[in-house]
């Protein structure tokens, strides 16, 4: 079992960058894919990225590709999500999400472990 907790969410102007965090507790950090999940307001939840165990392969939203990065750094057992150019529908609820594989990640993402969630706001 792994418990997730995300920072680094805030206000920014459009155009602007953020850098959300998720700490994984406990040693097995490594052997989890990882990824990133959003839902605004009003809307269902939305798939941003997931990456294997090492990032060495890692699957964008088509929304977010481009703009958006994924990495992770085992020896903090931290994932990150680095966003730019942020647009005002990048607003929203942000997750980070543990599983086995990145298939289960993308297809019952549900079956995973999820964090509280961090809130991105994109100004106009």
């Amino acid at each position: 079992q792994v418990q997730l907790v995300e920072s680094g969410g805030g206000l920014v102007q459009g155009g602007g960058s953020l850098t959300l965090s998720c700490l994984a507790s406990g040693p097995t950090f490594s052997t989890y894919a990882m990824g990133w999940f959003r839902q605004a307001p009003g809307k269902e939840r939305e798939f941003v990225v997931a990456c294997s165990q090492t990032c060495g392969s890692a699957y964008y939203a088509d929304s977010v590709n481009g703009r958006f990065t994924i990495s992770r750094d085992s020896a903090k057992n931290t994932v990150y999500l680095q966003m730019n150019s942020l647009k005002p529908e990048d607003t929203a609820v942000y997750y980070c999400v543990a599983g086995p594989t990145v298939v289960v990640l993308t297809t019952t993402p549900e079956s995973g472990y999820w964090g509280q969630g961090t809130q991105v706001t994109v100004s106009s």
